[in-house]
């Protein structure tokens, strides 16, 4: 479910990894984070219906992919070449979002896999959690903090204020979640972009516009 809507003040970051529960961050407009800390994994449904009541009206930035894929994907890009035909040996693997990803040099996705394999366990609980938000009317966006980074890396102005409370069971896996937080707040304020989606199976959110080269052509998913 993407928004553009201004009216959301609330965003949430979740960190998906299993071995220390979800990392979990609320920031505000101003791009304050408010509340942090770690949530149980034992039922998806409950995390996002136990957030969803505490902060009704949050858009939620999810670190893990939306769905897993029908089908082995018929395209592959090619870089300056363009779009080409799957071969024999491709696995198929990774939708048109994390194509755009890897194509414009944002960072290197873990390839969603098709439902013909199970993945790994992380990716499965995050499909419970955006399935979880569907069916609850949750706004959820899929974000990719290690893009952001790269995105923001040389932005001084891009700054918010936290806590350093709740890091020390993982500081990066907090850090991540705070910037799907930052990440899901530029992109309802204006001045994020969502990327791909041009196979049906979902955005990356991004707090910047993409530039790159490839960006234009990889972004126009092909047909037949």
């Amino acid at each position: 479910m993407t928004t553009s809507s201004h009216d959301r003040g609330v965003f949430i970051g979740i960190d998906v990894q299993l071995s220390r529960g979800l990392a979990f961050a609320v920031m505000n407009n101003a791009g304050v984070v408010t509340s942090n800390g770690w949530l149980e994994t034992d039922d998806a449904r409950r995390v996002i219906a136990d957030l969803h009541q505490q902060y009704p009206n949050a858009v939620f930035g999810i670190d893990a992919p939306r769905q897993a894929m029908p089908g082995p994907r018929a395209h592959y890009w090619a870089g300056n070449g363009g779009w080409r035909r799957r071969r024999a040996n491709d696995r198929g693997f990774g939708r048109h979002c994390e194509v755009v990803i890897s194509a414009c040099g944002l960072a290197r996705p873990q390839w969603t896999p098709t439902t013909a394999e199970p993945p790994p366990a992380w990716m499965g609980y995050g499909f419970a959690l955006f399935e979880a938000c569907q069916h609850l009317s949750v706004c959820a966006e899929e974000v990719f903090p290690s893009a952001a980074y790269k995105q923001l890396e040389s932005e001084l102005d891009a700054r918010i204020q936290l806590p350093l409370t709740h890091f020390n069971p993982g500081p990066k896996d907090m850090l991540d979640a705070i910037v799907a937080a930052f990440s899901v707040r530029e992109f309802v304020q204006g001045r994020g972009l969502a990327v791909g989606g041009g196979d049906g199976l979902g955005e990356i959110v991004l707090p910047r516009p993409v530039r790159h080269a490839s960006f234009a052509a990889v972004s126009v998913w092909p047909t037949g």
